[in-house]
């Protein structure tokens, strides 16, 4: 029951009147940019840090928690009607949404992924709520060997799965690592990576990183490739609503989409494109009318959505409790609360326990908003559609300039942020994830702290890093996380030069 009155208590602080604004101006956001191709819940949150300096944390979250789900909920209408995802988590959305909306169904598949996103964030949040206190008091329990266990685990995971290629992803790791390695080491006092520039002491500010790799990279990337044809756009008929049987077809799925998302978002590189393939695979077996996958089925529209909204709220728990954030966004969110002073964690609930339930609570309120905002403001997102690529870029490029000068007055920063955006811009070209580079950036630091500390308990025995049953658990699934798909990988190999019988 102290979850409750904790939670009750959380409700109190995010209805107040200040924190409902900026709770509306987050879900507004969010689902704008998601709506837009290209621009997510990530660059968003980047583009914010630096103007949020002024704002009060406990406003300043509800709102990026606000834009983080708005934007999980925006992606679904251009994968529907254009069959072009904003976000990654809504690609198979696209796959049946875009053929309903061909067949003048474009409405009923709109109104099943919102009302499923609302079904399954309400669901998760209430996960979020209950789980989130007890891991929370658990963590109390890590050793430094068992932190510094599971932050590998992190950085293998996310580099193996995320992305087109292990080794792109190590790359990509690497990168964060050496990011986050320079300015002063704080233990021994030496300098590192800083090529005797004096404002290189205090390391390279998290905001620059984040804006330079997702703002001014994604601007070149997109400048690059420019296309001016106008989008052709799917008329929404067919009805407004959804008929009884839609309900009765889309009930189930919008469970088990939840069923799956939330705790496969709070795994480690868990995120949201892995539960949505799984729904739609699920839904493809289990569903009676197997003949309309491919050609419009409401379960495949309904299934993702929920699975991808579930997982939102998924992300949420180790960031909160162990402060280990699983995706990109996670990992920005991570550096707003760094910028606050706040380290996530099982201390936050204790030190700043009215900032974590006000932001829980919001999750409630926000998910209501959402679902008020999607379903009879369609057609403003549709014409949000029609701003010309190069305003909309421009923009974003001349707010990048000024978030980053404003914060901290450094031509050294504006520098850095030309030459860390073009590495963007490479990634971006030769399929590059970013999410490890942000996890290598952040963690790194404090991986390189709880290895030092486990060392030192050791009186450096390397042994000491698996003394503990939790570290050396933690350190097989990595292990396995190499070695299982390269064995795999080496096994089908064989198999195709015929050196081995098919199994």
């Amino acid at each position: 029951m102290d979850s409750v009155t904790q939670l009750l208590h959380g409700f109190s602080i995010a209805m107040q009147p200040i924190n409902l604004m900026w709770a509306l101006i987050g879900t507004f956001l969010g689902t704008a940019v998601g709506v837009l191709p290209g621009i997510g819940p990530a660059l968003t949150i980047a583009l914010l840090l630096p103007v949020t300096a002024n704002v009060a944390p406990t406003s300043a979250f509800i709102m990026f928690a606000g834009i983080f789900y708005g934007a999980m909920y925006g992606g679904s209408t251009t994968s529907i009607l254009l069959n072009t995802p904003g976000e990654s988590g809504s690609m198979m959305t696209a796959l049946e949404g875009n053929k309903m909306a061909r067949k003048g169904r474009g409405a009923a598949a709109l109104a099943t992924a919102a009302i499923g996103s609302f079904v399954a964030g309400t669901i998760a949040t209430l996960g979020l709520t209950f789980l989130a206190p007890p891991i929370a008091e658990l963590a109390f329990l890590f050793k430094p060997q068992d932190y510094f266990a599971l932050m590998l685990l992190a950085f293998l995971s996310v580099s193996v799965v995320l992305g087109s290629s292990k080794v792109r992803g190590f790359i990509a790791l690497f990168i964060g690592l050496a990011l986050g390695l320079m300015g002063i080491d704080k233990q021994t006092g030496v300098q590192r990576i800083t090529f005797g520039l004096p404002d290189m002491l205090d390391g390279v500010e998290m905001t620059v990183v984040l804006v330079s790799l997702f703002a001014i990279g994604e601007t070149l990337y997109v400048a690059s490739r420019f296309a001016s044809a106008p989008p052709r756009l799917n008329p929404l008929a067919g009805g407004i609503w959804m008929t009884r049987e839609d309900w009765r077809r889309s009930w189930m799925p919008w469970l088990r989409g939840t069923a799956l998302g939330f705790p496969i978002g709070a795994l480690p590189a868990g995120g949201s494109e892995i539960p949505t393939f799984l729904s739609y695979a699920l839904e493809r077996r289990l569903s009676r009318h197997k003949e309309e996958f491919g050609q419009g089925a409401i379960e495949g529209v309904a299934g993702p959505e929920a699975a991808n909204n579930a997982s939102a709220a998924g992300v949420l728990v180790p960031l909160l409790t162990l402060g280990l954030p699983t995706s990109a966004t996670a990992a920005i969110l991570l550096a707003a609360f760094q910028n606050y002073g706040l380290q996530p964690g099982p201390l936050l609930f204790i030190n700043s326990g009215d900032l974590v339930w006000a932001l829980i609570a919001s999750l409630y309120v926000g998910n209501l908003m959402l679902l008020v905002l999607n379903l009879p403001l369609v057609g403003l997102w549709v014409r949000l559609l029609f701003v010309p690529r190069p305003w909309l870029y421009g923009g974003i490029l001349v707010f990048a300039l000024v978030g980053i000068w404003g914060a901290a007055n450094s031509w050294l920063d504006l520098a850095l942020m030309f030459l860390i955006g073009c590495l963007g811009y490479l990634m971006r070209v030769f399929d590059f994830p970013i999410a490890p580079v942000l996890i290598g950036l952040i963690l790194g630091p404090l991986a390189e702290v709880q290895l030092r500390r486990a060392l030192a308990i050791g009186q450096g025995d390397p042994l000491v890093l698996v003394s503990t049953p939790l570290s050396g658990m933690l350190w097989f699934v990595a292990l396995m996380i190499v070695v299982v798909p390269a064995a795999l990988h080496w096994n089908r190999a064989r198999q195709r030069a015929g050196t081995l019988p098919p199994v």
